[in-house]
């Protein structure tokens, strides 16, 4: 069968025609705003996982920086207690030091006997040897020490020089 184009219906057919491309074209422009929209999320998701991946390596930067500082902390830490723990046992045997300062030698013709923290010790000490009580000599006297059954001295004044008497 053969059907006859009529001008209306061609007219008609023009009009659907320019109308199916009208609403192509503005399919078409709505695609290209949505696809637009979506490379620019792309473009920005990117560049935030970027950003973040850089913050992560600086973050682990400073990690690796601050561990590197905490160490040496720690081993500066362990050296100033390794030096405060040398100063407490110089401190502790200074005051041992002060303990002896009143410490006295006892002297046997001029030949160091003993050392005693006081007086009172070595001429006990002396006593036991059968040293007369009241026959101690000091320090100070013109005799000399080797001419002295017994004499105590301060420890901090006593020294024997070589072939010489005790002080």
């Amino acid at each position: 069968m053969i059907r006859v184009v009529t001008r209306a219906r061609l007219a008609a057919l023009e009009q659907d025609a320019d109308g199916a491309r009208e609403r192509a074209r503005e399919v078409q422009g709505a695609a290209d705003r949505a696809y637009a929209g979506h490379l620019r999320t792309v473009y920005d998701l990117t560049a935030d996982v970027e950003a973040a991946e850089r913050a992560a390596e600086a973050a682990h930067a400073d990690t690796v920086m601050l561990r590197e500082l905490l160490e040496c902390t720690e081993a500066l830490l362990a050296k100033a207690r390794a030096t405060v723990a040398e100063q407490a046992a110089r401190i502790d045997a200074l005051s041992d030091l002060d303990a002896m300062a009143e410490a006295v030698v006892l002297l046997h013709y001029g030949q160091l006997r003993s050392i005693h923290p006081g007086g009172a010790a070595a001429k006990r000490h002396a006593a036991s040897f059968g040293a007369d009580p009241d026959g101690w000599g000091t320090a100070l006297s013109d005799r000399p020490a080797s001419e002295v059954a017994w004499r105590i001295s301060p420890l901090s004044n006593w020294a024997v020089a070589d072939g010489g008497d005790a002080g």
